[in-house]
Parts: structure tokens; C-alpha cells; sequence
């Protein structure tokens, strides 16, 4: 069976940056989506269509067609008072390197990481961890099948059903292997258009609490 439009597809792969392998996912822990879903990137899906089970794939995507150029205007300062809960600041998540769900002021969920926190602020990188970077996949289609209808409407794993607090675009708040933050997570979702940028914070609250 062939790669196309609403199948089920898993694929196993390693994900390279300038060398490095920074995501990868096994034959035994296969990535899954729907093809035709945007569940992952364009062009990796792109790459994909029509191939069989026990095909290998090798496939670059540039920045551009990956997660966008490195942006330094969603990289900023919000208030402390930001990350309180029941009038208590969060210390906890206050970590160089740590990854923390906010809302914009449209209600959309964003992943930021905390770059250095300050006496009254604390500065954040909405990027998406790959923005700026080439990916060089490298992997084989593990397996092809029709997608039932129910797998249609709620996603794979429930993706699509919409959940507390989450307005996130396209695919839901799915990420690779329950993380969110594998390579192949598609676009308009963490870090993407709509999460808190524009040089202030103004409307960002923490999504917890």
C-alpha cells in the first residue's frame, strides 16, 4: 500500500543538525500520523507521499521549510508576576532551558524557554527549538494502513478532540512520542504564528493554574 491522502503511516527516523542527531524515533517506537493531516512537516510529508512500507527515505529541509528563520522579536521579557499561581510565583519553572505552555491575550498555547530569569522579569524564547536549523532526515516506512473514520475525526491518539485550555491550529497539541518537542511536529503549533511575540508580553499568562 501507498503512501497517500487520509493513511496511516509510521515511519522510523533520525533527525541530523550540522551533524548532531537531535530526534529520532525507532522500528519498535515508530513515529505515527495521517498522511494529508499536516501532523507533520510539509516537506518531509511531501517526501513521503507514495512511498511503500520498507522504503527508506533521505530527505533536507532549509529553515524555510522547516520551522522559519531564527526571530529575535519573540525573544523578550514578561513580568515575574506572570508565573504566579494563586498569588505564588512558580519558582519551580523558572529555569534556564526549561520549556513552559503559556496563552497569548488570543488564548493560544505557546512553549517558551526561559532564558535567564531577573530580578522582576523573566526573559523567554518563543522560537521553536529548530528555528534556524537545516534538518537531514533519514528513515523507512515502518507501515501504511487506512485510517478509520474515528481516527479521522479524533486523531491517532485523540489529538483532535479538543482539550481544557488548548487552542492549539491544525494537528491539536500532538507531539512526537507525548513530548512535544520532536522534529517532525508540524507547523502552527508550538512556536508558530500566534504565540506571544512582538518585543513585550503583554496578554502572556503561564497556562497552568
Amino acid at each position: 500500500m501507498k503512501i497517500e491522502a487520509m493513511k496511516v503511516v509510521a515511519i522510523s527516523y533520525e533527525v541530523e543538525v550540522e551533524g548532531e542527531v537531535v530526534d529520532s524515533a525507532t522500528s519498535e517506537k515508530p513515529l505515527d500520523y495521517i498522511q494529508g493531516m499536516r501532523m507533520i512537516i510539509p516537506k518531509l510529508e511531501a517526501e513521503l507521499e507514495g512511498k511503500e512500507e520498507g522504503e527508506a527515505f533521505n530527505c533536507i529541509i532549509p529553515p524555510e521549510e522547516a520551522y522559519g528563520d531564527y526571530d529575535l522579536s519573540k525573544v523578550f521579557d514578561i513580568p515575574k508576576s506572570s508565573f504566579e499561581v494563586n498569588g505564588k510565583l512558580r519558582e519551580d519553572l523558572l529555569e534556564a532551558g526549561k520549556f513552559i505552555p503559556m496563552l497569548n491575550s488570543a488564548g493560544e498555547v505557546c512553549h517558551g524557554m526561559v532564558v535567564e530569569v531577573k530580578e522582576d522579569k523573566v526573559t523567554m524564547d518563543f522560537n521553536a527549538p529548530m528555528a534556524g536549523k537545516t534538518l537531514h532526515f533519514t528513515g523507512k516506512v515502518i507501515s501504511v494502513r487506512d485510517a478509520t473514520e474515528k481516527e479521522l475525526t479524533e486523531g491517532l491518539h485523540g489529538e483532535f478532540l479538543p482539550k481544557e485550555g488548548c487552542h492549539c491550529h491544525g494537528g491539536g497539541c500532538h507531539g512526537h512520542h507525548g513530548d512535544g518537542e520532536g522534529c517532525c511536529h508540524g507547523e502552527g503549533h508550538e512556536g508558530g504564528e500566534g504565540c506571544c511575540h512582538g518585543g513585550h508580553g503583554e496578554g502572556c499568562c503561564h497556562k497552568e493554574g
